[in-house]
């Protein structure tokens, strides 16, 4: 990620944070403020994604993945439905017994 990235990045989350709409010339200013020198797409750009989407919905959803369905479908699709008609088979995984301290010969006090 360059400095312009990381920049506009976090300008953008100062104005959306105190609730200002987050624009171009917004983002530049704040960038001239923290003596920031970035290229001149790069405050147009991240204006643009912030009216297409929301930031607070960007950071509410970072972690949230999102590829794992197409891989279930086409899985499914290239066996011809056969996932589907059989049932999940759970199995029932025998755990491991805990060894206590007793056992070892020797103490933590010792």
């Amino acid at each position: 990620m360059s400095i312009g990235e990381l920049g506009c990045t976090y300008a953008c989350l100062i104005l959306s944070d105190d609730g200002i709409p987050v624009t171009a010339e917004k983002i530049s200013t704040i960038l001239k403020a923290a003596n920031v020198n970035v290229e001149s797409y790069w405050p147009s750009l991240f204006a643009k994604l912030a009216e297409k989407r929301s930031i607070d919905d960007l950071v509410m959803n970072v972690g949230a993945g999102g590829g794992g369905a197409a891989v279930a479908v086409t899985a499914q699709a290239a066996t011809g439905g056969a996932a589907e008609a059989k049932a999940p088979v759970e199995e029932k995984k025998e755990e491991a017994k805990e060894e206590s301290d007793d056992d070892m010969g020797f103490s933590l006090f010792d």
